[in-house]
């Protein structure tokens, strides 16, 4: 293990979101410029804001708590997680925060990725448009009472949906306090 650790770091092949890496035995990817992500947790009056999308890497659509890249456009690299995801909660499903609580930083993969996000959650909710998305994005909003989220869960599965791991979230009981 020291070995690994202490090892130098190769970049194998890097874009513009993604960078393959080795260090020692182990190959992993990260984000390019420490980016990471902004993860949102958006439940009020006993409802859940969830999106799903096609993914690429995927070949399916997924079901997914809306979330986005943190200063990934141009000029905006000190963009703070709580900015990032009130934007992207706005674009995604058309509702604002009053307020974002940053919930910590979590990692999804750690034995393949070195990316990172920042759970928040979204308080004082309030409808401003469609969502759905960039133009390059075609997303479908749910907003899903949490006393049938294990059956909604199970229904989009049934579809053939993939189901992002941060939904585990909301199937495990007593996380989300009340406000």
């Amino acid at each position: 293990m020291t070995a690994d650790r202490d090892a130098p770091e190769d970049i194998v092949w890097q874009g513009n979101y993604v960078v393959a890496k080795k260090r020692g035995r182990w190959e992993y990817v990260s984000r390019p410029r420490n980016m990471r992500a902004a993860a949102i947790l958006a439940v009020e009056d006993d409802h859940v804001l969830l999106v799903e999308q096609y993914r690429v890497p995927l070949g399916r659509v997924c079901l997914e708590l809306p979330a986005g890249l943190i200063g990934d456009d141009p000029g905006c690299e000190d963009e703070t997680a709580q900015a990032a995801a009130v934007r992207e909660l706005e674009e995604e499903t058309g509702y604002t925060a009053a307020r974002m609580e940053d919930l910590g930083e979590f990692h999804s993969s750690p034995g393949m990725l070195s990316e990172s996000f920042n759970l928040l959650r979204a308080h004082g909710l309030t409808r401003i448009g469609e969502g759905g998305g960039t133009d390059s994005e075609d997303i479908a909003v749910h907003r899903v009472p949490l006393d049938e989220i294990g059956q909604f869960v199970a229904r989009r599965r049934a579809l053939g949906h993939a189901i992002d791991v941060k939904i585990a979230l909301l199937l495990a009981a007593g996380f989300i306090g009340e406000d």
